[in-house]
């Protein structure tokens, strides 16, 4: 097993814990709204082979949500920050769901300092009308209804009913700081699509075949709008696809960061 070292940064007031995992070329890697992945099968995979920089969003798994915080935006900044302090160089920027709604405004703000882009299951782009539900309202669903369109095996979701306490609080947490960057508007930026032109570096969308939160239809129009960006599609997994076919994901991000 790979070393994990975890440090704490202090940008512009913020105290970021930064788990930094592996060696060889850098991923800098953004969590979604389920929290953070460097724990994850997935990620000693491929800590074999690169450097895995992963920032804990603040608000998540038991970190302070700073006071001026109250948008994507926020971080958005505070990592732009993080980028010239760790100044990264030929890194690839990946991100999960809100994550990647997080890179994909980086990188239309700070390209040169990447070398490829890989979106999951991200959001942050409205491809339909004003009353068109292009992302599932994660908020406002069952939890019930949340595992069915989030996860092909049920099995793989967490369970609430074996949590401890903390992990309880913890996980409430989490979705509030979910809430506070993706809720206004929701999970998008209406002036993405009008700047997504400017990323120049290879990108490549992962999707799981049957995410119900953004589809497929969804992943095709982000994917368009980037020049150039391809898409691979993983079947039998929904909105985390590292999480449930980590083998397939690990091997389709390998032939993309190998290319």
């Amino acid at each position: 097993m790979t070393t994990t070292i975890e440090t704490t940064l202090t940008l512009q007031g913020v105290e970021l814990p930064v788990i930094r995992k592996g060696s060889g070329p850098q991923i800098l890697m953004l969590h979604g709204g389920d929290g953070p992945v460097a724990h994850l099968p997935f990620v000693e995979r491929l800590a074999e082979q690169f450097e895995i920089i992963q920032p804990i969003h603040p608000g998540f798994a038991g970190t302070p949500i700073p006071e001026h915080f109250d948008n994507l935006q926020d971080l958005i900044f505070l990592y732009l920050d993080l980028i010239d302090s760790l100044d990264l160089s030929e890194t690839i920027l990946m991100g999960f769901s809100m994550g990647g709604w997080a890179a994909a405004e980086i990188a239309v703000m700070n390209i040169r300092r990447f070398s490829k882009l890989v979106l999951v299951d991200s959001v942050g782009i409205k491809p339909g009308g004003r009353f068109d539900r292009d992302i599932a309202d994660v908020f406002a669903i069952s939890p019930a209804e949340h595992i069915r369109i989030s996860w092909h095996d049920a099995s793989k979701a967490p369970d609430m009913s074996v949590m401890t306490d903390e992990e309880l609080q913890i996980l409430a947490a989490n979705r509030i700081a979910h809430g506070l960057y993706t809720w206004e508007p929701y999970m998008h930026n209406p002036k993405l699509p009008y700047r997504l032109h400017r990323i120049d570096i290879p990108t490549l969308l992962i999707w799981g075949q049957n995410d119900g939160v953004v589809t497929t239809s969804y992943a095709e129009a982000f994917r368009d709008m980037i020049p150039g960006a391809k898409m691979v599609v993983i079947p039998e997994a929904c909105h985390a696809p590292h999480v449930e076919q980590p083998e397939a994901f690990v091997k389709r991000f390998l032939e993309f960061a190998s290319s």
